[in-house]
């Protein structure tokens, strides 16, 4: 009889508080879990209004908010814009499948740290989670 193993990632020392926005569930269960069982403490919303009022209410503030893009509502441009005018000092990270030349100038131009493009390979995300 054959065991096969599942390999577990390594818990990180330096833990994180992650907001991830993504109107797709099934992406924001496999985010939560992926940084979740190494440690970082994350918070899943639905799309940029809820998470803009997680952040503006918060008085503990995230170290990093990843967002998809392409949401209904609150997109990501709105919600980073927003962020902004509110000073929020934590890093921001960009997950989309797609992204023309504007739209990616006018996230850097917004300051984000990165942009991911989808499909994110899990090692990918962590190393976005805790890098400076």
């Amino acid at each position: 009889m054959s065991t096969s193993t599942i390999e577990k990632p390594d818990v990180v020392k330096n833990t994180k508080s992650v907001l991830y926005v993504d109107d797709m569930r099934e992406l924001r269960e496999v985010a939560e879990l992926a940084l979740s069982t190494v440690g970082h403490k994350v918070e899943c919303v639905s799309d940029g209004s809820e998470a803009f009022d997680r952040i503006s209410s918060s008085s503990h503030p995230y170290d990093i908010v990843i967002s998809d893009h392409h949401m209904a509502g609150l997109n990501g441009i709105g919600l980073v814009i927003k962020l902004r005018e509110i000073g929020y000092q934590g890093r921001i990270a960009i997950v989309s499948s797609e992204l023309n030349r504007e739209v990616a100038d006018e996230y850097h131009q917004l300051g984000i740290n990165r942009i991911l493009y989808k499909p994110v390979e899990l090692s990918d995300l962590r190393a976005l989670v805790v890098e400076d």
